[in-house]
């Protein structure tokens, strides 16, 4: 089918809840998407950071391709060996937590906020979180959401969440109360606009939670595996968090969310008090394994750290040519381009000439290409939004 024909099939059977680019993609390879029409597109914001080591990474695809032909699904009743290897991987790489496995990362907020309110002492059930940040579509995920445009068709929305200004220390201080269970926060906003939590902002969380009985909850389905250099966000940072939340990079491509709490936070999940009937299957298990092992062979943590200064560092040379550019922040590959008028138009030229891109807050264009990306990829996208910026006149 071609690209015009899937768009009518779309129009007439699925729901439009989501503002699509006028394309149908049909493969993907490394940093790389084709298109129904047989074009190619240099993705530097690949499946909104999931394919987090590249579009259809070979050790993922083979290692789903072997599950698949042993077994695709079992419930939590039993024991699968993926399942228990990918959460002794992660607990090795993190601070020794243990996991439980669910299907997207609004999901692992929500187990996460559950957690916390079952943990700490009776009459705690409030959520700090933080103005700008993004945690999820669900109810309680959405509410913890501190961006109100994302639930003003929705209310009431849950009650309990008190919003504080990202990175300042004296609101987060003025929030904390009796009452409050636990402060949610990205180590890095993502949707926020590439927003970097300062490093005494998180030993300021970390105080007060221990002061207040509270649980420090990092959402970590951006900054997870791999993306900032380190394993996790919070390795930026002299702080151990209760709980880390994880999704998007961690399945190579498959759907899986993750929440990882240390030991003695975990154990009050007990059984009943949480589930996911898909949470922790074959498939994604497999690929989370690949994900890792991935990482680890190909020495891509160094290569996310080492391209990621080579991308500012050209991204900023383009700030000295095109005044539209505010300035360029970030960590790893994780890349905020601050324009000082809206970017919507320039992503969209972006992709036209074959380079795909993403902007966010309205003003802000993110550039998070894969783990695996080549200075040649970079040169060759940086080199697109500079025509394109040049043709504007920005």
């Amino acid at each position: 089918m071609k690209t015009q024909d899937v768009i009518k099939m779309f129009d007439e059977y699925v729901i439009g809840n989501y503002s699509r680019l006028p394309r149908a993609i049909v493969r993907g390879k490394g940093s790389y998407i084709f298109d129904a029409d047989g074009n190619q597109i240099l993705d530097m914001f690949p499946g909104w950071a999931v394919s987090g080591i590249g579009h259809c990474h070979p050790k993922v695809v083979k290692a789903i391709q072997k599950q698949a032909e042993m077994l695709l699904h079992m419930d939590n009743t039993f024991y699968t060996e993926a399942q228990g290897k990918l959460a002794k991987l992660l607990s090795e790489r993190a601070f020794g937590g243990k996991t439980f496995f669910c299907n997207s990362g609004a999901e692992a907020n929500e187990a996460a906020l559950k957690l916390a309110r079952i943990h700490t002492p009776k009459g705690k059930y409030k959520y700090i979180t933080a103005i700008g940040s993004f945690h999820g579509r669900t109810f309680g995920a959405m509410t913890a959401t501190a961006q109100p445009k994302k639930f003003e068709h929705f209310q009431p929305v849950v009650p309990g969440f008190v919003y504080v200004p990202f990175n300042d220390i004296v609101a987060l201080e003025k929030a904390f109360d009796d009452e409050v269970a636990a402060v949610l926060i990205e180590p890095i906003q993502g949707e926020g606009g590439i927003n970097v939590a300062t490093p005494e902002y998180m030993k300021a969380i970390r105080r007060l939670c221990d002061k207040n009985q509270a649980m420090m909850i990092l959402d970590e389905v951006q900054t997870g595996m791999g993306r900032t250099g380190k394993w996790f966000g919070y390795q930026d940072y002299d702080v151990v968090p209760d709980i880390i939340t994880l999704a998007k990079a961690l399945g190579g491509g498959a759907a899986i969310g993750a929440m990882m709490a240390k030991p003695e936070v975990a154990a009050s999940l007990v059984p009943g008090t949480h589930a996911s009937t898909f949470g922790g299957n074959c498939i994604a298990c497999a690929a989370g394994i690949a994900v890792i092992e991935a990482i680890e062979e190909e020495n891509l943590l160094e290569n996310a750290s080492k391209m990621g200064k080579y991308a500012s560092d050209k991204l900023n040379q383009l700030k000295s040519k095109h005044t539209v550019i505010d300035h360029v922040r970030g960590k790893g590959l994780m890349i905020g381009i601050q324009l000082k008028q809206p970017g919507a138009q320039i992503v969209a030229d972006c992709l036209k000439e074959g380079l795909r891109i993403n902007c966010t807050q309205d003003t802000v264009v993110r550039f998070m290409p894969s783990m695996t990306v080549t200075k040649i990829e970079i040169d060759k996208a940086v080199e697109i939004l500079d025509n394109v910026l040049g043709r504007m006149n920005l």
